[in-house]
């Protein structure tokens, strides 16, 4: 497969999972602002990484 389209199934799978914790996971809600931060923040670092934007970061395949 393309980067992009492993791109585009890793944020599908990151989104999925994300909406499944705040919705199924009882939690007070600013430890899931937090998390969604969190989470968001890293996808974000990720994706700019993977395009080579972003250097110096770890890299993690998904190959």
């Amino acid at each position: 497969m393309t980067p992009l389209i492993n791109v585009v199934i890793v944020l599908i799978i990151v989104g999925v999972l994300l909406w499944l914790i705040n919705r199924l996971i009882p939690m007070a809600s600013s430890i899931k602002t937090i998390l969604n931060v969190v989470v968001v923040i890293a996808v974000i670092l990720w994706v700019l990484s993977a395009f080579g934007i972003v250097t110096g970061l770890p890299t993690i395949n998904l190959k």
